[in-house]
């Protein structure tokens, strides 16, 4: 009987999933998905006012995407009705998917792997496309985001991956995205927070970095994995975190009377990240990073968040408009 009890306690505890489990939902981990490989680079969505142009990281130049440099992904031109011009820096993008590291030196062998190796831009529908990317050749691993425009116009990004090989130090990966913003008022951004490792009361706080890799991520409060990153990491906005912490997983920011508002999901336990100058000197980087730990190779691994883009007029009214997505994200 003690024995019954064992085996069925250790199957138990097999079959728990990884927290940061893939949630089966993009083409790489669901087979049931259909889909259709499209010719061009880019693909437009586009509903309630709001465009997006999604893009592979191929060098684009056209009237919809003029300019376009080769080695950046993800959502190319974001614009609203309430404003035509771009809120991302024009030739490059925003969502851009940029890093692959494990916290080492390993990394200097190629710092931009995802923008470098070839994506395959997959149409779901009207709606929805992805950008798959096989595995990369220094970290082996595949992957594939996708992007579908909600009903009211924000963009719902999910993310899987499954590494093919074991070579990722600690056995955590490390991702990183980020969406460059064409010369903001203010460069800064918005989230609840606290002073790290405290149990101060969770209050509003303008995250504010002075020079590029300075307090230049915020951890989430629940954060309990130890990061083993070399002191020469050379990718600084990964291994710099500032004196805060996050208690809540979304954030904004402000440019030309619009607000770009990124929502995350508690379980995925994103980082926030900035720079104030990762896209040029006036275009600062409203950034994220995403650490999984004790991964194993084969096993797909995913996150979801959803990006807003409206006109802003105070943070309450961000906060009443953003309620649904932020709500629909823990269900």
């Amino acid at each position: 009987m003690t024995q019954f009890v064992t085996t069925v306690c250790l199957a138990l505890l097999a079959a728990d999933p990884h927290p940061m489990a893939a949630p089966g939902v993009t083409s790489l981990t669901n087979s049931d998905v259909e889909y259709s490989v499209q010719k061009e680079p880019t693909f437009l969505l586009e509903r309630a006012g709001v465009k997006a142009v999604i893009v592979t990281n191929e060098a684009v130049d056209t009237k919809q995407l003029p300019g376009h440099r080769a080695g950046y992904n993800g959502v190319a031109s974001l614009t609203h009705k309430k404003r035509a011009e771009n809120l991302f820096v024009p030739t490059i993008a925003g969502l851009n998917f940029e890093h692959i590291h494990d916290g080492t030196m390993a990394v200097s062998k190629e710092k931009f792997e995802p923008r470098k190796w070839p994506m395959e831009l997959r149409r779901i529908n009207r709606f929805t496309v992805e950008l798959y990317q096989s595995p990369t050749p220094n970290w082996k691993l595949e992957s594939c985001g996708r992007y579908e425009i909600l009903r009211d116009g924000a963009i719902k990004y999910t993310f899987e991956c499954i590494p093919r090989a074991d070579l990722f130090h600690n056995k955590t990966i490390g991702l990183f995205w980020a969406s460059y913003i064409h010369a903001p008022e203010s460069r800064w951004i918005h989230f609840r927070g606290r002073r790290r490792g405290s149990i101060d009361p969770s209050r509003w706080i303008m995250g504010v970095t002075p020079s590029h890799g300075v307090d230049s991520t915020h951890p989430p409060s629940t954060w309990q994995h130890k990061l083993d990153i070399d002191p020469k990491f050379p990718l600084t906005l990964v291994n710099h975190p500032s004196k805060f912490e996050y208690t809540s997983p979304w954030y904004y920011g402000v440019s030309h009377g619009m607000a770009y508002v990124q929502m995350f999901r508690k379980r995925d336990q994103i980082w926030l990240a900035q720079s104030p100058t990762g896209g040029g000197v006036t275009n600062p980087a409203w950034d994220f990073q995403w650490f999984i730990p004790d991964y194993k190779v084969g096993e797909a691994y995913g996150f979801k968040m959803r990006a807003a883009y409206l006109p802003y007029e105070s943070r309450d009214q961000i906060i009443k408009a953003t309620k649904l997505h932020r709500d629909a994200l823990e269900r």
